[in-house]
């Protein structure tokens, strides 16, 4: 298990941006396939992005050319970078891990994640 930690969310208007990081424990960090995951109110968790240990990067459909990830293995952290932001964004989003996939980077089994971080975009 890694040891996720996120910060960063906070209340924003429709049409501004905001960076997320997700700061993670261990000398291994590198090697881990890294995700944003949200969840909304009544709603399942929703795969948001991942990047894997080579750069390699997917998102999904409903934020693909808003949403950036990125990592920064000397600091041990992920970012999203979130821009263009809409009310449907609106969610407790969480920091994930893992090291198993199974064909695509959002197919990745996440088994270490962090307490999450709300992110509130009004209209």
């Amino acid at each position: 298990q890694v040891q996720l930690v996120e910060s960063g969310g906070g209340l924003v208007q429709a049409g501004g941006s905001l960076r997320l990081s997700c700061a993670a424990s261990g000398r291994t960090f590198s090697s881990y396939i890294m995700g944003w995951l949200r969840q909304a109110v009544g709603r399942e968790r929703e795969f948001v992005a991942a990047i894997g240990s080579s750069g390699r990067t997917t998102s999904s459909d409903s934020v693909e050319g808003r949403f950036t990830i990125s990592r920064d293995n000397a600091k041990n952290t992920v970012y999203l970078q979130m821009n263009s932001l809409k009310p449907e964004d609106t969610a407790v989003y969480y920091c994930a891990a893992g090291r198993y996939t199974y064909g695509s980077l959002r197919n990745t089994d996440f088994d270490s994640w962090g307490q999450g971080t709300q992110v509130t975009v009004s209209s």
